[in-house]
């Protein structure tokens, strides 16, 4: 898929995410209805989701809403490419993650990777939302900026 079929998908899934989500403000129905869209929407997705600050342990994350298979339960800040970005706040793609010191495995087939971070509307951290793909250099600067602009939407600016 090229840059500009990414843009016109990633532009419709953000239309479609403002009018289906203007009157939820459940934070878990908004995840599970940004994983399903986004999933459905792009073919090189395999694993879409969100990982959460846990309220019980300071510096970790445990999986929220997700599709795909099986998530990590908890990641450590720091640790791999979601506790990576939770440590800094900033958005991360990773071309091959088996080439990266700190990756965690949570699903083998899992080659490439683009995490977010998720604000809320104060500025505080939620947590970071996670995409996967079988295929490795899968994701590009076009991905980072729309899923950044997603969550804005969402998380930021509801």
């Amino acid at each position: 898929m090229n840059d500009d079929e990414k843009q016109k998908l990633y532009i419709a899934v953000r239309s479609s995410l403002n009018s289906i989500l203007v009157s939820t403000p459940n934070l878990i129905s908004r995840m599970a209805t940004i994983n399903c869209l986004l999933s459905e929407a792009f073919p090189h997705y395999y694993w879409t989701g969100f990982y959460l600050l846990d309220e019980n342990k300071p510096e970790n994350l445990v999986v929220g809403p997700y599709q795909g298979t099986m998530g990590c339960l908890h990641i450590p800040f720091g640790k791999g490419v979601c506790g990576t970005v939770a440590a800094t706040g900033e958005a991360m793609i990773v071309d091959d993650v088996h080439a990266l010191a700190n990756h965690i495995a949570c699903d083998s087939k899992s080659r490439s990777e683009v995490v977010v971070p998720v604000w809320d509307g104060d500025n505080n951290l939620l947590g970071v939302f996670d995409v996967d793909s079988t295929e490795l250099a899968s994701f590009n600067e076009v991905d980072k900026v729309n899923l950044v602009g997603i969550m804005q939407d969402m998380f930021s600016n509801p």
